[in-house]
């Protein structure tokens, strides 16, 4: 008779690692701090955009954000100024004409110091670039007056679009030539071979590659003319031809107290341009940033 033996092997209970367990609670506790953090400072830019959504439907609006008591007397009141939504086309017609400035010269110029290899060419394009972050609007506003006033540019819509498309070049330039350089070569050897001429090969070729930076350099150029003040608020001497920006300093009472009614709806009113542009082209092109230049 065989006596048949069970073996049973008895697995080490396991230890916990006190070692383990406080990285585990460091952890977890460097997560919640940080989006903890994150979220306060989401508020902190949230806040005055929740503000600018409520306040022109609040009847009694006040600079704190809170549920509006919902009405449309205030878009009622703004449509009551003969200036505000003129001002709004005026603000459209100099970003317009400047942004089609800086985007036509600015890959014209790019493109050719990409191409041509010119003495000191570096030298020239840092130089502009540093000549024209150095030397604000602020600074250059009594000659660049004086100029517009010999030019007969005062008072004229072209002189402001002038003016700000000369200060935009420089930068606008530099972002562009980032642009041309990434571009291959060979697709206009190949067009010249065909007898394409420069401007051809610029048009069919060059453009299409590098539309992402034109676009980028569009939107830069509308967002700065939109929220340009100084120079309008200078050189047009009546209202009727008068941006946003400068329309939107009127709107104060006769106490010399801001209309936060008028102020907020047409502040909404001018915002939205610009959001819609971006999330359009940004919708069609799909760039991305990338060390504070898009792709």
């Amino acid at each position: 008779m065989s006596s048949v033996t069970r073996v049973t092997s008895t697995a080490p209970a396991p230890t916990t690692d006190p070692k383990a367990g406080t990285e585990a609670v460091r952890h977890l506790l460097g997560r919640v701090a940080r989006y903890t953090f994150l979220c306060a400072v989401l508020g902190f830019f949230a806040l005055p955009l929740l503000w600018l959504a409520t306040a022109p439907f609040d009847d009694t609006p006040t600079i704190t954000a809170s549920l509006p008591r919902f009405t449309l007397d205030n878009f009622r009141a703004l449509l009551d100024n003969p200036y505000a939504l003129s001002s709004l086309l005026n603000s459209v017609y100099l970003a317009a004409g400047t942004a089609a400035l800086v985007v036509t010269f600015g890959a014209l110029a790019a493109y050719a110091l990409s191409r041509v290899r010119v003495p000191g060419r570096d030298a020239l394009l840092y130089g502009l670039l540093l000549l024209s972050s150095i030397v604000t609007g602020t600074a250059t506003m009594v000659p660049l007056f004086e100029l517009a006033f010999r030019l007969n540019l005062i008072d004229s819509r072209l002189g402001v679009i002038l003016i700000l498309t000369g200060g935009l070049l420089p930068a606008a330039i530099f972002i562009l030539k980032d642009f041309m350089d990434a571009t291959p070569t060979s697709y206009e050897e190949s067009a010249r071979v065909f007898g394409a001429s420069p401007l051809q090969i610029m048009r069919h070729i060059v453009v299409p590659l590098v539309r992402p930076g034109l676009a980028t350099v569009g939107v830069w150029a509308v967002a700065n003319v939109w929220g340009n003040f100084l120079v309008p608020f200078l050189l047009l001497r009546g209202p009727e031809k008068a941006p946003a920006a400068v329309i939107m300093y009127t709107l104060y009472t006769e106490g010399g107290q801001a209309d936060l009614r008028l102020l907020s709806t047409f502040s909404l009113l001018y915002s939205l341009p610009v959001a819609l542009m971006f999330v359009f082209v940004s919708s069609r092109y799909g760039f991305r940033f990338h060390g504070g230049i898009k792709r």
